[in-house]
């Protein structure tokens, strides 16, 4: 067995089958090769209508090329993005880039990309070309080793993009021997399979599926509304139906994009046709889901989308029968059931919803619902639950945007506030601080009256600005919490006590921070439910005792965190208490203690991909490591941490004393092993597949991966 190679790409197979578009896929690799007298592409579009394929074809050429690029190819899904100003940050969290710096993040991805060899997959950009052609262009620009793959209903109109349009699925001609071969009447025919498992094809009606997938121009998701249509008709009513479909709507009804190519007709005409053999019930479902941004689960479905005209009781079932006729893709995850639609089914969905005049009540109890879940994980957050919130919430990202959103564009109330300030586990528990800065700000900025909504929005904004280390920015928000808190309650003051208690420790005033968080945990805070405020403060104790050599008592407080974050269940929290103790452990000489510790808290932190509290533990790992003589294993967890902090953008989180004691790890571990063979554990560090080396990590056994090709 050997240690695996960095992780080259998140492609993933289909969902199911479909056919090969062999002369596109050839036509990519030869436009990112160059013909001869041609320089090769780097930014290549494809172009077409809704429907036609281009993100399979896109992914497949992606996964054909994948082994070009040493480091892979890297699918990122724009459909759900309403914002282009968040295009960079969406791009970084496909990468994984986690960047907690004040930076803008198209530099950090422009750094990070510099000396990269990485195929980008940007699909779905009709909506964002802008945006899309600024950030090509900018990437492109600097990154030698980049190429760019996008799918777009147009163009980008970016300097050097070459253009591909891709068009429907070849159909046969009347009386073509090899009819039954034509990727139209291929996939027509396994779509057919997969609806009904007893089809099959005989000779006189494969001319009626030849006859049908010309009606339907080739396009593949007009083919596989049809196809699910197939439970209920023979291919002949079928194809019967849909001429007098065509006969009666023309061209009229349903979606609209900028080209109208000579298949267009047939799309609209597929999708109206579906549409219209939907019952009442599942034609408006069908227009209330399109509200949702990506995915979304039955419950959810049934608490935005039931009301007198829907019973909630009935929305599980009328889900099950808009995914039997191919309106929603069922998609099984580790969190349970969730659905999704396409985007071009998602547009007529909203179209109709505009019609009916029910757009903004939809989008409005999109929004509640969003809000309401914000808050129930705001109280449940320091709870026994955390990694379960934790995996709700990532799930649901997209949805909380478009909720997001939406309250940024409603004038009056303190929606928004409420909204960015109640997800602050969110920012900064799951992993989000930049963005969670990008619309704390936004929210802030739009509603400036005094409230405690205001104050709670300040605080998280604290946060968030602690991570990223921009102390300017800090000192304001926490000017402004101290100030608005002392006219309202107990809880209000709290947060103004914890913002400012962050100022002194990212200042260094370490001696006026002690002295605050002491007057803090003199409270009565012990008999009242637990809440982060007080567990901050317990930590910012035990960091400022660390950091003067008093871990004695460090460790004393520390154990007072650790039985009110056990009592409760908490785990977070508990984590940075335990990366604390390791740091006192080790300065004590207590050096197995400090990795027991150490691994604890890395096993928390990185179940909620909290990057810093990761590449902490690690370089915790390695000091321990490294003093009780694992000399290859320090240099090769440092190495490991090194390739965790490049996606952060701070080694070392820019801690002072941090950063000083991995420089003094790393030149001991250089003594120690000399320079060629700790350069060679450094580098397979760095070289593992990050989640390949934390799992390794947390193997009781502590057994270190091999280098490549090196046998266990």
């Amino acid at each position: 067995m050997v240690a695996e190679e960095r992780r080259v790409g998140n492609l993933t197979r289909p969902r199911m089958g479909t056919v090969d578009r062999r002369a596109e896929l050839a036509e990519i690799q030869r436009l990112f090769e160059g013909a001869p007298g041609a320089a090769p592409a780097r930014l290549v579009t494809l172009t077409g209508v809704g429907g036609v394929g281009k993100t399979r074809v896109a992914v497949d050429a992606a996964a054909a090329l994948q082994p070009r690029f040493r480091d892979g190819a890297w699918l990122v899904e724009l459909s759900p993005l309403r914002q282009g100003v968040l295009l960079a940050h969406t791009i970084a969290e496909t990468l994984p880039l986690a960047d907690q710096t004040t930076r803008p993040m198209i530099d950090v991805l422009a750094e990070y990309l510099a000396e990269r060899e990485l195929l980008l997959v940007l699909d779905t950009c009709e909506h964002l070309t802008d945006a899309c052609a600024l950030a090509a262009e900018a990437l492109l620009r600097v990154a030698p080793g980049l190429r760019i793959l996008a799918t777009s209903r147009r163009g980008l109109d970016a300097v050097g993009e070459r253009i591909l349009s891709i068009e429907p699925l070849p159909v046969p001609e009347d009386g073509d021997a090899r009819a039954g071969t034509a990727d139209a009447v291929v996939l027509l025919t396994m779509r057919a399979q997969e609806a009904v498992p007893s089809f099959t094809v005989a000779d006189a009606e494969r001319a009626e599926l030849v006859r049908l997938c010309r009606r339907l121009d080739g396009l593949p998701l007009a083919i596989e509304l049809a196809a699910a249509r197939l439970r209920d008709l023979p291919v002949r009513e079928l194809t019967a139906r849909l001429d007098d479909r065509f006969a009666v709507l023309g061209d009229t009804d349903g979606v609209t994009t900028d080209a109208e190519p000579p298949w267009h007709q047939a799309l609209r005409t597929a999708i109206g046709w579906s549409h219209q053999l939907c019952t009442p019930t599942e034609r408006l479902l069908w227009a209330r889901l399109s509200v949702f941004a990506g995915s979304f689960d039955a419950e959810t479905a049934r608490q935005v989308c039931a009301d007198d005209h829907l019973p909630a009781q009935e929305i599980p079932a009328v889900l099950g029968s808009l995914t039997e006729k191919s309106i929603l893709i069922w998609q099984p995850t580790g969190g349970g059931e969730r659905y999704r639609m396409l985007d071009t089914l998602r547009e007529y969905g909203a179209h109709w919803l505009r019609g009916i005049g029910e757009e903004d009540a939809l989008r409005r109890r999109h929004r509640d619902h969003y809000l309401a879940l914000a808050r129930r994980g705001d109280a449940a957050w320091i709870g026994p639950d955390q990694f379960a919130w934790y995996d709700r919430m990532t799930a649901e990202h997209d949805n909380l945007r478009a909720a997001l959103e939406y309250s940024l564009t409603e004038p009056g109330g303190h929606t928004a506030l409420e909204l960015t300030g109640s997800l602050w586990f969110f920012w900064h528990g799951c992993g989000f601080v930049k963005e969670g800065r990008h619309y704390l700000d936004q929210a802030l900025a739009a509603d400036t009256t005094p409230s405690p909504a205001r104050v709670k929005a300040l605080y998280a904004s604290g946060q968030v600005l602690v991570y990223l280390g921009d102390l300017p920015a800090l000192e304001e928000r926490a000017a402004e919490c101290t100030a608005l808190a002392a006219h309202f309650g107990d809880t209000e003051r709290s947060y103004a006590a914890a913002t400012d208690l962050r100022v002194l420790t990212l200042r260094g005033d370490l001696a006026q921070a002690m002295s605050r968080a002491e007057a803090q945990l003199a409270t009565d805070w012990r008999e009242k439910p637990l809440t982060l405020v007080p567990l901050t403060t317990l930590i910012f104790v035990a960091h400022t005792l660390v950091a003067s050599g008093r871990f004695e008592e460090a460790l004393a407080w520390l154990d007072e965190l650790s039985a009110a974050c056990d009592q409760n269940g908490e785990r977070s929290m508990r984590a940075w208490g335990d990366f604390f103790r390791s740091q006192a452990e080790l300065a004590l000489g207590r050096f197995q203690e400090a990795h027991e510790h150490a691994r604890a808290a890395l096993l928390v932190k990185h179940r909620l991909r909290e990057g810093m509290g990761s590449g902490l533990a690690l370089e915790s790992l390695a000091r321990s490591a490294n003093a009780t003589g694992r000399s290859r294993h320090a240099a090769w967890l440092l190495g490991l941490a090194t390739q965790l902090w490049e996606t952060l953008g701070r080694p070392q989180a820019g801690i002072p004393p941090m950063v000083a004691a991995h420089q003094a790890c790393e030149r001991q571990t250089r003594e120690a092993l000399g320079e060629d063979a700790y350069r060679r554990a450094f580098e397979a560090g760095c070289a593992v597949d990050l989640d390949t080396g934390i799992a390794h990590v947390l193997d009781p056994t502590g057994t270190l991966p091999p280098r490549r090709g090196e046998p266990r």
